[in-house]
């Protein structure tokens, strides 16, 4: 039982560690928060921002990552 949870937790780390990294590259590369898709409202008195390309994208990833660490 503990073999498989100190796998669980070394793959999760590993994640973890892994998007640190991507992350932190990342800012220098691409805007992520700022996509073209992305809705953004500006006025007077007034700004909206809505990340939908973004929230899709991350959605994606996201399902595809679990996805695969589901699968046995």
């Amino acid at each position: 039982m503990f073999h498989e949870i100190s796998k669980f937790m070394i793959l999760a780390g590993a994640l973890l560690l892994l998007a640190g990294i991507v992350l932190y590259f990342s800012g220098k590369f691409v805007s992520i928060g700022h996509l073209p898709g992305d809705i953004v409202i500006k006025r007077q008195n007034f700004s909206f921002y809505f990340p939908l390309t973004t929230s899709l994208l991350l959605s994606l990833i996201l399902s595809a990552v679990l996805y695969f660490i589901s699968r046995k």
